[in-house]
């Protein structure tokens, strides 16, 4: 993976006529954590198997080492650009606010003071998303879940984590995130497309509802959409481009699809890699002239400490569990991550 360089939040770029351009950078990224429960049992979800009698045998141990695996990943994302690293984080696949806390007040973040956002849905393994961010950089203003109602003919799943939106000031500028986890292809990809194309309906319409009352509203759109930046969920529903200059005003630029077609991903399966794991942007943050942020480069955080070297999973993420045995790894997925410039004085 390619690699900038940055001293002291300043990136230097020589224009032209060989003046220095300096920018600010924030790092917004986006990490599905792979079951990250505590060790509590919540009645009203199936979490049985992720306590200490569980089938799973989820002691404390086994949660604070989950703890510290996720923190070392998070505490690097992006820090070869900024040292503050991430400035916005939306997670997947967390149970409640109270592993969210325990994660940002690990001592490889507390420095960083992250705050949390999170709701609980309905979905039956009682797994949400949120997001964290670095108050130093972003101040949340409004928030709230849009629930996704799934047709009949998804029958693997009969409730959905919902999408969390985001609004707030992004060094003071207005931004809108909208936090997805789109249903899994549980069954098949073909049965069970209907229920991605419900999520990406929600979330498209919120962003039609967003741009009614600002047309140039900057918005991110970030998640694990079980699907790739080429899948019909993506390019149909939201209708999102992989060219920035194919891009119109109201509409959404997805940088992964270069990186999907060069054979890049976050997860793997069947020895084939999928992109699940997405950022995207609106039009008004294309435009590189601008005084407020804009969109710079895609990454995938894919370091080699974060990789399986042996057994069946060898060059895949380093998973927490391999079956029903703690494996001690990070993730199934790798982290997604944006750099967002600003120029400054």
């Amino acid at each position: 993976m390619s690699r900038l360089f940055l001293f002291f939040f300043i990136l230097p770029i020589l224009a032209p006529a060989q003046k220095k351009q300096n920018y600010k950078v924030a790092i917004v990224g986006f990490y599905n954590c792979e079951n990250f429960y505590d060790t509590v049992h919540n009645p009203m979800v199936k979490d049985d198997e992720f306590t200490p009698k569980g089938e799973r045998k989820y002691t404390s141990d086994i949660y604070l080492d989950k703890v510290s695996k996720l923190a070392t990943v998070i505490s690097q994302v992006g820090t070869d650009i900024s040292r503050d690293g991430l400035a916005l984080l939306g997670v997947a696949e967390v149970e409640n606010d109270t592993v969210l806390s325990d994660l940002i007040h690990h001592p490889l973040l507390e420095k960083r003071k992250y705050s949390i956002i999170h709701y609980d849905s309905k979905d039956e393994r009682g797994i949400d998303v949120g997001l964290i961010y670095n108050p130093k950089y972003f101040t949340p203003e409004q928030s709230k879940p849009l629930v996704v109602t799934l047709p009949s003919r998804s029958k693997y799943e009969r409730h959905t984590r919902d999408i969390l939106w985001v609004k707030g000031k992004l060094d003071g500028e207005t931004v809108h995130v909208l936090v997805n986890h789109w249903p899994s292809r549980l069954g098949s990809v073909e049965k069970s497309e209907p229920g991605r194309i419900a999520a990406a309906a929600v979330c498209k319409v919120q962003v039609q509802e967003i741009a009614k009352t600002d047309s140039n509203a900057k918005i991110i759109v970030m998640g694990d959409l079980n699907d790739d930046p080429i899948s019909p969920s993506v390019t149909k529903v939201l209708k999102a481009k992989g060219k920035a200059e194919d891009v119109k005003p109201g509409e959404i630029f997805n940088p992964w699809v270069d990186l999907y077609e060069r054979g890049i991903g976050t997860i793997a399966y069947q020895d084939t890699w999928a992109l699940f794991d997405q950022i995207m942007v609106t039009y008004p943050w294309l435009n590189k002239q601008q005084d407020g942020f804009f969109f710079q480069k895609p990454y995938v955080f894919n370091q080699e400490f974060m990789v399986e070297t042996t057994g069946a999973y060898k060059g895949y993420p380093m998973r927490t569990w391999n079956g029903l045995t703690y494996r001690g790894g990070y993730s199934d997925h790798f982290p997604a991550y944006i750099v967002l410039l600003k120029k400054t004085k």
